[in-house]
């Protein structure tokens, strides 16, 4: 027989659903699939399977639907995930009452990175932090620009490390520095880089990022893509590490931080291209709904510590 809808109240998900089921059904919709769900908030598969089978269990619904390649929400899933992004985010509000209330700062804070570690000067904000508020925990999480609004907005991360634009007006944005980009390859093709043209350039074979990279994406397009030029992409990858490893394998172009550039060229292995460089700002975020939580606070204020220059953008909207 088939099992019939219960009305998906928020008081009925409170009662019968902890919020760590609540955070996988998330990702698992948002990614729209298991896996990967999985890889992203640090669970095993079995226990991501579990988790929505106790979602599913305890509502007496079916929330997904799959198919050849991913899981799809039903009706009564997509009702589920909207409230359910919502209870997330009230209850990382209620965890910073509840700290106000103790009267000292505690807990841990989850910050996720899509930039390098040193770029942000992580580790002088994490000593600075444990200087001011020895109760006070870090997890650090590696994600993906998109990955990391998804998780700033669900709860999964309380503050973001990332090159961005400060346009969402859901988030509060502290520009930390400028990182340039610029257009290296290997040292062999060093006489068909210098001085050669855009067009001539882009024929060359390329390594560039997945499409879930955005931040590369938006550069590739403004200097190239923009112009009508398709770059000769013969090697793709989404983690900017592995992407410098084939670089300095020789195995093609690519768009490269600058002082990566530069280190290259200094020690043989790299040409760099003069036709020209891009830029893009390195952002801390949290959700402007928590500007009050003590525990972002402690470490806004320590970053302000780490980045004297540091300033506050908040988009319009959130002002």
């Amino acid at each position: 027989m088939k099992r019939r809808p219960r009305a998906l109240t928020l008081r009925n998900t409170l009662m019968m659903i902890d919020l760590v089921q609540l955070r996988t059904f998330v990702a698992v919709a948002e990614e729209q699939h298991l896996t990967r769900a999985a890889e992203r908030i640090h669970i095993s598969l079995s226990s991501a399977s579990a988790h929505i089978r106790g979602v599913e269990d305890a509502l007496g619904t079916q929330l997904f639907v799959r198919t050849k390649r991913s899981l799809v929400l039903t009706r009564a899933g997509e009702l589920l995930f909207k409230r359910a992004k919502a209870l997330l985010n009230e209850a990382a509000l209620l965890q910073s009452f509840s700290v106000e209330l103790r009267g000292q700062v505690e807990g841990t804070l989850v910050v996720g990175s899509s930039s390098e570690p040193s770029a942000g000067r992580m580790g002088k904000i994490a000593v600075e932090l444990r200087s001011r508020h020895p109760l006070v925990s870090l997890d650090l999480r590696a994600r993906l620009s998109s990955g990391i609004h998804q998780g700033l907005k669900n709860g999964e991360l309380d503050i973001g490390m990332l090159l961005d634009r400060p346009t969402h007006a859901d988030f509060h944005y502290y520009e930390l520095t400028t990182v340039r980009f610029r257009i290296a390859g290997p040292i062999a093709w060093k006489e068909k880089i210098e001085g050669a043209s855009w067009t001539e350039l882009a024929d060359l074979p390329w390594i560039t990022p997945a499409a879930s990279s955005v931040v590369y994406a938006s550069l590739r397009s403004q200097l190239f893509e923009d112009k009508g030029i398709e770059l000769n992409s013969v090697i793709q990858f989404d983690n900017a590490t592995l992407g410098r490893e084939m670089l300095y394998a020789g195995a093609g172009m690519m768009l490269v931080r600058e002082e990566y550039a530069i280190q290259g060229a200094k020690e043989g292995l790299l040409a760099i291209s003069d036709v020209a460089a891009a830029e893009r700002s390195l952002f801390m975020i949290h959700l402007a709904s928590r500007k009050n939580d003590p525990l972002i606070r402690g470490f806004v204020d320590a970053a302000y510590n780490t980045w004297p220059e540091m300033k506050l953008h908040v988009p319009q909207g959130n002002r």
